[in-house]
């Protein structure tokens, strides 16, 4: 039988596997496109990880692109020494989703190495109170993380700080417009409760912070787990 949840953490882990594999091989480097950077890991998790599909947009942000939302279409910039550059992947593993983001700093500017850093350990401040909630909205999760951001001294970068995740595709709501699955402001359903078949849902926390002074951006994001408190 199924074991959702660790299938997803199967998943989770090869998803980091590929991260890693391209920062070791050294491929995030200065002087390529982001798209070139996006193309490069996405031949590789084909050729390596037999990863044939991505369920959700495919992101590489460098510099000032890494302050763009989501869902917005930034030009293809140039990746610059001592750059900040943000990963954001949704591959399949055998029918299970993967969705993560994690941050890279090029070189030693001490502002970019903080929102790198700080961006992360927010991510595990809110790992560990999800799991103390006993009901919870989609809104009151997304006012969290944007107080997490606003606490460390950023903007929160995005129209969402989270979203279910499960076997490829994963449940939708019965209407489109419906924000229920989503970490939203407008979603004022109890995220905690159980899918329409009775099962339990598993969600990702993302959070994106914003220095707009410094015209930087950090990302992270993974499925929430209560092993890892």
């Amino acid at each position: 039988m199924d074991n959702p949840k660790q299938n997803l953490l199967l998943a989770e882990q090869k998803a980091k596997e590929l991260f890693n594999t391209i920062e070791q091989r050294g491929l995030i480097v200065a002087g390529k496109t982001e798209k070139r950077l996006c193309d490069e890991i996405l031949q590789i998790a084909k050729d390596e990880f037999g990863v044939e599909n991505h369920w959700g947009k495919k992101i590489v942000r460098a510099g000032i692109n890494t302050l763009q939302p989501y869902m917005a279409d930034a030009p293809d910039l140039m990746i610059k020494e001592d750059d900040i550059i943000f990963f954001d992947f949704h591959p399949i593993f055998d029918g299970w989703e993967a969705d993560l983001g994690r941050t890279y700093v090029l070189g030693n500017d001490l502002k970019k190495l903080k929102i790198k850093q700080d961006v992360e350990a927010a991510w595990h401040e809110g790992n560990v109170w999800y799991f103390k909630q006993t009901k919870l909205t989609g809104a009151a999760f997304f006012n969290y993380a944007t107080e997490l951001a606003i606490r460390n001294g950023y903007e929160f970068g995005n129209a969402i700080s989270g979203h279910i995740i499960g076997r490829y595709p994963h449940e939708q709501p019965d209407d489109p417009s419906d924000l229920c699955l989503d970490v939203h402001p407008d979603n004022h359903t109890d995220i905690l409760q159980m899918d329409k078949h009775g099962n339990k849902r598993h969600w990702m926390l993302e959070l994106h912070f914003v220095d707009r002074k410094n015209k930087i951006g950090a990302f992270f994001e993974q499925l929430l787990n209560n092993e890892i408190i």
